[in-house]
């Protein structure tokens, strides 16, 4: 068994909005100079993103929007929401590999073939079961709790997410399901996109108490995520999942073009670090999630995937 997967390659990359747009293609490339100059992919096994069958989708999205975004896939005109989503021509295959390739790892931690697994070009967090929204076509993260209750009997999962913006996609869709454990740290929502996840937010009907809101301020940095990060610690303890599913998005990031927090690489460093160490016999699956300074995502998630192998944080 290797310690750690990290997919990479151009069915990934191909999930990106265009030169210029905060959600490129080149955010991929940007991620692996510096896991390669840093020597992560020498202890790493390196793995290739897959095309997925189109019965992924269906796990998670309603029929009928599943058919709308078939339809501007193949247009490639117009909008998959309100106006944050755009469509291009083969939309629809590029967020199916997103999906597809985070499904491959789930079945990779799973099947034994290693302990943790990073997919730098996922977390689409914000899509809902019948819609698009916020730069995400389909929702891979709620595909892959799906998934893994679908293919492989695992209901209980944890979902740690650490991006700037709310993962209202995932928060809503399982609001209401106690087996689905949820920590998200946040932007406060008066401040920023979505405007959802207040901490009252814990969960409806058999699932109340079962989701950690964290909103944080403005300007928040390490010593206000380190100290909050004890809490939700303490919550995932009393928690306890079969499987653990990381949201590590660097918009969290102090420099960010569309955020305003001022984390450094040193928070995802941290709460990698220690949930491997506290779930070690556990599978990990990480996502890339946001992230628009591409100096920031690089940063950050050659951080997380050292941390995954035990590392701790590389040299910045």
């Amino acid at each position: 068994m290797h310690p750690t997967c990290v997919y990479l390659g151009e069915k990934l990359a191909r999930y990106g909005f265009g030169e210029g747009h905060p959600f490129g293609p080149d955010r991929l490339s940007a991620f692996q100079r510096a896991f390669e100059s840093q020597g992560l992919d020498k202890l790493c096994a390196i793995r290739p993103a897959v095309d997925g069958d189109p019965a992924l989708l269906a796990l998670f999205h309603d029929a009928d929007y599943l058919q709308r975004l078939q339809a501007l896939s193949a247009s490639g005109e117009g909008w998959l929401d309100g106006g944050d989503t755009p469509a291009f021509p083969g939309i629809r295959e590029a967020a199916l590999s997103v999906a597809g390739t985070v499904c491959a790892a789930a079945d990779a931690l799973l099947q034994d073939e290693c302990q943790r697994a990073f997919v730098p070009i996922a977390g689409l967090h914000h899509a809902r079961r019948d819609s698009a929204a916020g730069f995400c076509a389909v929702n891979d993260c709620g595909i892959v709790i799906e998934y893994l209750r679908a293919t492989h009997g695992i209901r209980r999962i944890a979902y740690i997410d650490i991006d700037a913006h709310h993962g209202d996609g995932v928060f809503y869709s399982y609001e209401e399901d106690p087996d689905v454990v949820i920590v998200d740290f946040h932007e406060d929502g008066r401040f920023l996109y979505p405007g959802s996840g207040r901490v009252d937010e814990t969960g409806k009907g058999a699932a109340a108490g079962t989701k950690l809101n964290v909103p944080l301020p403005p300007e928040a940095g390490d010593a206000l995520f380190e100290q909050l990060w004890d809490k939700a610690e303490r919550f995932l303890d009393a928690h306890p999942a079969d499987f653990y599913l990381l949201q590590v998005g660097a918009d969290s990031i102090a420099g960010d073009p569309i955020t305003h927090l001022a984390l450094s690489p040193a928070s995802h460093a941290l709460m990698t670090r220690r949930v491997a160490r506290r779930f070690a016999d556990k599978p990990i699956l990480a996502l890339g999630g946001g992230g628009y300074n591409r100096d920031n995502l690089a940063s950050a998630w050659t951080a997380v995937v050292a941390s995954l192998l035990g590392n701790g944080q590389p040299a910045r």
